[in-house]
C-alpha cells in the first residue's frame, strides 16, 4: 500500500541545510498499522508529510497504491496532534467538513451525511452532533477528529501524536476505540508517537528511527494478539518485553552517536 524506496529529505535554512532523512526503505502492507518511534526531530512528522503528499522528498520515491505521490490523495487522510476543529461549526459540520472541500467526490452529500453519523455512533457521540467544540472535552474533540479523518473511507490514515496531548485515561480509551475501528475498517494507518508502550500496544510493526539525520534503526513486529490496552493487557509481560527491547535500540543508537 505504501512504498518509500530512498526517500531522503533536506531542508535549507537560513543557517544552513538540514538533513531530516535519509535513505528510507519502507514498505507498509495494505491492513497494516505501523507506529514510528525516535528522538524529537528524528524526522517522523517529516515522514508522514512525505506519504501525505504535503512535501516532495529531496530524494527517491514514494507511492501510495501503486501510484507515486504528487500531492495530496482523496485517499489518504491525514490528523494532527491538536483537533483543529472550526470552532463555529457543529460536530456534524466539522466531520463534513472534507466533502465540502472536495467537490470532485462520486457520492452524494446525504450518502456522506449518513456515512458521518454512522462514524460518530462509532465513536460514541451518538446525540452530539449539533454541539459546538467548545462544549465537548479534548477526548471528544479528537473523537471528532478521528471522524473527519475517516468521514471519505481512506485506504491510508497518517496520525501525527494525535493522543499526545490527553490525559492517560483518555489516552487509554482512544488507542482502544483506534484499535477497533482499524479492525472493523483494515485501513492502513502509520502512526506517529513518542510513547514507546503507545508503539507497542497499537501496531502490527515499529519502526525505530535514529537521531537526526532519521535513517531505519530497525524494525520490530509484534506478534502479540489483539485486542490490546494501556491499561490492561493479558500479554503485560510481551507487551514488557518488547518495549524493553525499543528502548535499548533507542540507547543504543545515542551512545554509538557520542562515541
Amino acid at each position: 500500500m505504501i512504498r518509500l524506496d530512498g526517500v531522503g529529505q533536506v531542508f535549507d535554512g537560513r543557517e544552513g541545510r538540514v538533513t531530516a532523512l535519509e535513505k528510507i526503505d519502507l514498505h507498509v502492507r495494505g491492513g497494516e498499522f505501523v507506529t514510528l518511534i525516535g528522538r524529537s526531530g528524528c524526522g517522523k512528522s517529516t515522514l508522514l508529510r512525505l506519504i501525505a503528499g504535503l512535501l516532495p522528498p529531496t530524494s527517491g520515491s514514494v507511492a501510495v497504491a501503486d501510484e507515486p505521490v504528487t500531492g495530496p490523495r482523496r485517499d489518504v487522510s491525514f490528523m494532527f496532534q491538536r483537533p483543529a476543529l472550526l470552532p463555529w461549526r457543529s460536530v456534524l459540520s466539522n466531520v463534513m467538513l472534507p466533502v465540502e472541500i472536495d467537490k470532485g467526490s462520486d457520492r452524494s452529500k446525504a450518502a456522506y451525511r449518513d456515512r458521518a453519523h454512522q462514524l460518530l455512533e462509532l465513536v460514541g457521540l451518538q446525540g452530539f452532533e449539533r454541539r459546538l467544540p467548545h462544549e465537548l472535552s479534548g477526548g471528544m474533540q479528537q473523537r471528532v477528529s478521528l471522524c473527519r479523518s475517516l468521514i471519505r473511507d481512506p485506504q491510508v490514515m497518517l496520525m501525527d501524536e494525535p493522543f499526545s496531548a490527553l490525559d492517560a485515561l483518555t489516552r487509554t480509551e482512544l488507542s482502544e476505540e483506534l484499535q477497533r475501528i482499524k479492525m472493523e475498517l483494515s485501513t492502513t494507518i502509520v502512526f506517529v508517537t513518542h510513547s514507546i508502550e503507545e508503539a507497542v500496544v497499537l501496531a502490527d510493526r515499529v519502526v525505530v528511527l535514529t537521531p537526526r539525520p532519521g535513517r531505519m534503526r530497525d524494525v520490530v513486529d509484534i506478534d502479540i494478539p489483539r485486542p490490546r490496552s494501556l491499561a490492561q493487557n493479558a500479554y503485560v509481560t510481551e507487551v514488557a518485553t518488547i518495549s524493553a527491547r525499543l528502548h535499548a535500540l533507542l540507547s543504543e543508537k545515542e551512545s554509538e552517536d557520542r562515541r
